[in-house]
């Protein structure tokens, strides 16, 4: 009976040391969280909104330019994309510029060696719509969004070229356009060339290629800055145009 009884009291220890051993502290039971993932400033499909202000200069001076006639105008616009891919939108965009423009007039008296030139500023609304395609970049985890761009429209509001006439000069030194200037009459003939007017403003075909950047302060509102050459149909007429502006994403 006795050594019963101590068999029983050393199975007792041992099953209390056995179950001592298996106690978990709190700290080994808890989990860690996953760190949440970051924001999306860009969203895969969209529809995009901008208002720009825009500054233009020609390649030409204005002397040589044909169509805006000036150094460089101040506008504004407007452009509309659909992004129908992450990276890839197309979209429509239209602009008006006020050009200064310096309009030449000649007054030329080959008998009497006269040579006159002056000019005159006139501002003249010019403007663009064109069709686009739209390249993005948006960097994972940041506002930025890098782009590329081109397009294809026409502009119109531009190309005046003087119109200049030879004149007979009359006995009284003054150019007419009846008989009165003939030689036989005591004129001088056709010795007299000088401006009459402009030509009505032209519409031409212009393509674009670009580039720029955008910053989001939120999924929806953000910041467009970009520099586009510009191509007008016909010699010496391209153009850079520099725009920035607020955009609108839906």
């Amino acid at each position: 009976m006795k050594k019963l009884l101590l068999a029983f009291c050393g199975v007792a220890a041992l099953a209390s040391i056995a179950f001592a051993g298996t106690e978990y502290g709190g700290k080994e039971m808890k989990q860690v969280a996953a760190p949440p993932p970051c924001p999306e400033w860009y969203a895969d499909q969209e529809f995009n909104v901008s208002l720009w202000g825009t500054y233009i200069f020609t390649q030409n001076d204005w002397q040589e330019d044909r169509y805006f006639l000036a150094d460089h105008a101040w506008g504004g616009g407007i452009d509309a994309k659909y992004f129908f891919h992450r990276y890839f939108g197309v979209g429509v965009e239209g602009w008006m510029v006020d050009a200064r423009q310096a309009r030449e007039n000649d007054f030329v008296d080959f008998s009497d060696g006269i040579f006159e030139r002056n000019f005159k500023n006139v501002n003249k609304g010019i403007g663009a719509v064109l069709g686009t395609l739209t390249l993005r970049f948006p960097i994972h985890c940041t506002r930025f969004s890098p782009y590329l761009f081109g397009g294809g429209g026409g502009i119109f509001g531009g190309g005046q070229r003087p119109v200049n006439r030879f004149f007979r000069e009359g006995a009284g030194g003054t150019p007419v356009t009846g008989p009165g200037g003939l030689i036989s009459n005591g004129g001088e003939g056709f010795d007299i060339l000088k401006t009459v007017g402009r030509t009505d403003s032209q519409s031409e075909g212009i393509g674009q290629v670009g580039g720029g950047i955008e910053v989001r302060f939120t999924p929806h509102i953000g910041w467009v800055s970009d520099f586009s050459w510009n191509f007008i149909n016909g010699p010496d007429n391209n153009f850079g145009m520099a725009r920035t502006g607020v955009n609108f994403a839906f």
